[in-house]
């Protein structure tokens, strides 16, 4: 599987508890994607990818509590802490039209409408109304609000996102 087709997902932070669950700490801040695969791939020390089964998945306050297939022991799971953990992208269910994976945005140029380069898509801030694009270019950053007034398209295949940003937005 190539680099490009993987998504990371967490990071394995410590064992809880004796029956071998691990705490996972997911870098979106999002449990759903634990919940709608079968299989993680965990990156052990040496880089290898490695399948494992989950048998089971649950929430523990921030954390995610996730148990594999076959390991039933703490003993069995302490070399797996600290270890990534990543699905392949067919694993994903296909967005809803107007949708995007975070993943498929970072890294995408942002122009306005005008034609102007504002930069490259280089990280996103999740709000409690609207994410908000971090974009950056020599010497600048622009925080572009993600509303359907101001991003006013995106084009993956390009790797251009387009936007009309209200007056002073890019002066502040």
């Amino acid at each position: 599987m190539a680099a490009d087709d993987l998504i990371l997902l967490g990071k394995i932070v410590a064992t809880h508890g004796i029956r071998g669950q691990l705490r996972v700490v997911p870098y979106s801040g999002q449990f759903d994607t634990f919940f709608a695969v079968d299989s993680l791939l965990v990156k052990d020390a040496s880089a290898r990818l490695v399948k494992h089964d989950l048998a089971s998945a649950a929430v523990h306050g921030k954390k995610l509590l996730v148990t594999f297939t076959g390991y039933g022991d703490i003993n069995q799971v302490l070399h797996l802490v600290g270890c990534e953990l990543y699905i392949g992208r067919d694993q994903l269910p296909e967005p809803e039209d107007d949708e995007y994976y975070w993943h498929d945005l970072i890294g995408l140029t942002v122009v306005t409408a005008g034609g102007e380069l504002l930069g490259s898509l280089e990280s996103i801030i999740e709000t409690g109304s609207n994410d908000v694009y971090v974009v950056k270019s020599a010497g600048r950053e622009y925080l572009i609000p993600a509303l359907a007034e101001v991003v006013t398209s995106i084009d993956l295949e390009a790797k251009v996102m387009t936007v009309t940003p209200f007056e002073g937005l890019l002066d502040l």
